[in-house]
């Protein structure tokens, strides 16, 4: 069948993405066909189109969606035409339709809607993947999470302070930091007007803080050195600014402080389809106990995508945005 999508015939900037009529083959083996209802945005979006992480060209792009099944293909037992369902991980999610394999799709419970889930899946595992397995929070954690006012920092803001940490984040300007302190973050540093390394010092005696969440890479990796005490624990989990510098960990100050680093990667901890329906069950919780409240601060229609990439690398946009078919 004939659906629009958005497609790239070579990485660029948003100008390579075209609204293009493509065929849709029936769903093979193991696959279904999801009509989708809601789309997720996430900056790893911006990183396949960029060709920061490479991509089989021509493509589709993005990789989280809600929908309804339209047709299961051979051998596809546990869902069926009807269902309701989110997914991430299969490329090719900025269009109407698309063939997924079946062990990706989670069933939406009837307590969540479509968008949702489509707001929460990649971006909440994500948190889950974080805060409860990269490194198990606990009262009494100081917590930093540089570009903290987008979607998923919004999200660990709440999600931490629920598990009794202190939270703080880093954003570029003072109304980021706002929505920072108004989604329980304790703590919000203006990096375009404050000194980031002094004041966590400040805000922690001298100390450094337990754990550092970094999505941003290149521009925040050596802040982040410096925050961090003793022993303590820096997750990069993103490059947005670019790659991080190569280390040596025979360097003084890695001798001398013995830093836990780890690149955390969701695609590695929700491997399986079992890891996949425990974090997401996890999310899904927190939604339905109020402890993570969604707002969706952007909506731009599925022909759109060009607009909402130019937005988010110009640093307009704070918090979730979503694409709607």
């Amino acid at each position: 069948m004939q659906i629009k999508a958005i497609q790239i015939a070579k990485p660029g900037p948003p100008s390579v993405m075209k609204w293009k009529s493509i065929d849709l083959p029936k769903p093979v083996r193991g696959e279904v066909t999801v009509r989708h209802t809601s789309i997720g945005f996430n900056f790893i979006d911006c990183n396949h189109r960029a060709g920061r992480y490479p991509l089989e060209m021509p493509t589709g792009i993005g990789s989280e969606a809600a929908g309804v099944i339209e047709a299961t293909g051979p051998g596809v037992k546990e869902l069926k035409v009807g269902q309701r369902v989110v997914y991430i991980g299969k490329v090719g999610s900025y269009s109407e339709a698309q063939n997924v394999p079946s062990n990706i799709c989670v069933p939406i419970p009837r307590d969540i809607s479509d968008e949702q889930a489509a707001a929460t899946h990649l971006k909440g595992m994500t948190v889950e993947m974080l805060l409860e397995r990269v490194h198990k929070t606990k009262k009494g954690d100081v917590l930093l999470m540089h570009s903290a006012a987008g979607g998923v920092g919004l999200m660990l803001c709440q999600w931490a302070n629920s598990l009794g940490a202190t939270v703080i984040g880093t954003a570029s300007t003072a109304g980021k930091c706002k929505q920072i302190l108004a989604a329980g973050g304790h703590y919000a540093i203006d990096t375009s007007r404050q000194d980031v390394v002094k004041r966590i010092m400040r805000l922690t005696k001298n100390k450094g803080v337990d754990v550092i969440y970094d999505p941003v890479g290149k521009d925040t990796w050596e802040t982040s050195l410096a925050c961090l005490k003793d022993r303590g624990l820096l997750a990069s989990f993103g490059g947005a600014s670019g790659p991080v510098p190569m280390v040596n960990l025979n360097e003084p100050r890695f001798m001398g402080r013995a830093p836990f680093i780890v690149r955390a990667s969701l695609f590695n901890y929700c491997a399986s389809s079992e890891d996949r329906k425990l974090s997401s069950k996890r999310v899904f919780s927190m939604i339905r106990s109020g402890k993570i409240t969604l707002k969706i601060n952007q909506r731009y229609s599925l022909s759109e995508a060009m607009k909402l990439h130019k937005d988010v690398e110009s640093r307009k946009l704070t918090g979730i945005s979503m694409l709607v078919p």
